[in-house]
């Protein structure tokens, strides 16, 4: 294959031959879909699921609690430990979840992406077995213990898997087969929402079985994912095995339709040789890396702080103004997670077609017109009898943005702006950020709710538009380019930065792009 670079320019020209190649890989292969599939069981499915999954027995625990603690003392637990520990039990997830995104880059250079994800399933069973024995031996301090222990495995989780889909996939599918993280994601929280209804194992006698589910993802993983190869890059550019690389891309890609994607690691390869994968401080002191590492920590910030989280919170109470039973209020939250997964969907059929900047720019934007509508519904909810309806409305409208947008492109963008020697220490940088962003809006949050009321939305229509804008000027589009040809267009993008910061006049900028 023969690519003709342009001089100073990251784009190039592809043969004929090239595009037909691209076209033929359109169509995954049922290993490569098989292998996406095994990847995701017992990743970030994990994370969904144990989100999901705490929320349906909260009362059944806390009465357990009371009841060890009359055991134990002879009286009841006070109301505020009571709500302590069950925020405890809640928030040690997140904890789990930055040590996990903390060690899960280093554990994918040392052990591959697929041995990391393998190892990782011994922190879910642990947690398994560990809230398992808190109801057999009325030890609550169990159930903190393995909820940290499953946030680890949710943050590793997070992590890894990305890492693999993104480096596994041809790049016609890179965006498509990345979408598995998010997929999986809003399939686990869905999945918990169904096993977590009062019929299945939300009850009072089987929340046990519920919290220790978890395990069932972890063991269908371990009998799978040995079935599938590890990442092609990894074994070829960190590796240095050739022949493990082209077997694996056989097996994935099919027999004849591997060889663009093995001259692009061939290329990538020498673009690393000598070079060590950086460790995540690293990338900090690397200008060309600063850039990229800038935009992946702002994203993943935004995907905490864009007001999904909010709109979660009020979900509850809109349902209940609109009339719907209190009894009746889990089977409608079902639908807030089934819109999830239906556009996570969508967007893993969108993508590839309309790029990654159309629907993540696309997906802020829409959230911030319903932040808007959502105020003005909430401002007027007593007014008539359908507003609260329009509320209704706006809840799903925001979810299927988001869904459509920063919840599925955001971890793509991040396994498409580093190369292979930078992208392990980036997913941690940016799984850290993302989870102390999660942990910072589950407590300030409440603050910003009592204290502004339903105009809090009007912060998260700043967050999305300021975010939407500074997509708009400065991520390129990575669509069916080689990660070589992106970092080349983020160079251009950073000396074009540097150059406005330095007050330049627009016609120097226009020189230097």
């Amino acid at each position: 294959m023969l690519f003709q670079f342009l001089p100073n320019h990251g784009d190039c020209i592809m043969t004929e031959r090239d595009n037909t190649a691209d076209v033929r890989t359109k169509v995954p292969s049922k290993t490569l879909l098989m292998a996406v599939w095994a990847a995701g069981i017992g990743g970030t499915f994990q994370y969904g699921y144990n989100v999901s999954i705490i929320n349906a027995p909260n009362k059944e625990v806390q009465r357990f609690i009371n009841q060890t603690w009359i055991k134990r003392y002879d009286t009841n637990i006070s109301a505020e430990l009571l709500t302590l520990l069950w925020s405890s039990i809640v928030s040690i997830f997140t904890i789990g979840g930055l040590v996990g995104a903390s060690i899960g880059a280093s554990l994918a250079v040392h052990f591959g992406r697929k041995g990391t994800l393998l190892i990782n399933n011994s922190f879910a069973l642990l947690a398994a077995v560990l809230m398992g024995l808190s109801s057999l031996t009325a030890a609550f301090e169990l159930l903190i213990a393995g909820r940290f222990i499953s946030g680890i495995n949710a943050g590793v989780g997070a992590c890894v898997q990305p890492l693999y889909l993104g480096e596994i996939a041809p790049r016609a599918l890179r965006g498509a087969m990345a979408m598995g993280t998010s997929i999986f994601i809003t399939g686990g929280i869905l999945t918990g929402q169904v096993i977590g209804l009062t019929e299945l194992l939300g009850g009072e006698q089987y929340w046990p079985l519920l919290l220790i589910s978890p395990c069932v993802p972890a063991v269908l993983q371990l009998i799978f994912l040995p079935q599938f190869p590890e990442s092609p890059r990894f074994l070829l550019i960190d590796r240095a095995d050739e022949v493990a690389c082209t077997t694996a891309l056989q097996q994935l890609h099919g027999g004849e339709h591997f060889q663009v994607e093995m001259e692009d690691m061939q290329r990538e390869r020498i673009s690393a040789e000598g070079i060590k994968p950086l460790k995540p401080w690293q990338l900090f002191t690397e200008c060309r890396n600063r850039w990229p590492l800038f935009i992946v920590i702002l994203i993943s910030t935004a995907q905490q702080l864009n007001g999904i989280n909010a709109i979660y919170f009020y979900a509850e109470y809109v349902f209940r103004e609109a009339g719907i039973p209190a009894e009746n209020i889990p089977y409608v939250t079902l639908g807030t997670g089934a819109c999830e997964c239906i556009t996570a969907l969508t967007c893993s059929l969108l993508i590839e077609r309309l790029g990654r900047r159309a629907l993540i720019i696309g997906g802020y934007s829409l959230m911030s017109l319903w932040c808007v509508c959502f105020t003005l519904a909430l401002s007027f909810q007593k007014v008539s009898s359908w507003v609260p309806y329009l509320s209704m409305l706006c809840i799903f409208a925001f979810i299927l943005s988001f869904g459509l947008g920063p919840g599925g492109v955001t971890n793509i963008l991040i396994t498409e702006l580093f190369t292979q020697t930078t992208r392990p220490a980036a997913y941690m940088i940016a799984g850290s950020v993302n989870w102390l962003s999660f942990f910072f809006i589950s407590m300030v949050f409440p603050f910003i709710v009592n204290g502004l009321q339903q105009f809090c939305f009007l912060i998260f229509l700043v967050i999305c538009c300021l975010v939407a804008t500074f997509i708009f000027f400065f991520v390129p589009e990575t669509k069916n380019k080689t990660f070589l040809e992106i970092q080349s267009e983020l160079s251009g993008k950073e000396t074009t930065v540097s150059q406005v910061s330095n007050g330049l006049d627009v016609s120097q900028v226009s020189t230097s792009l």
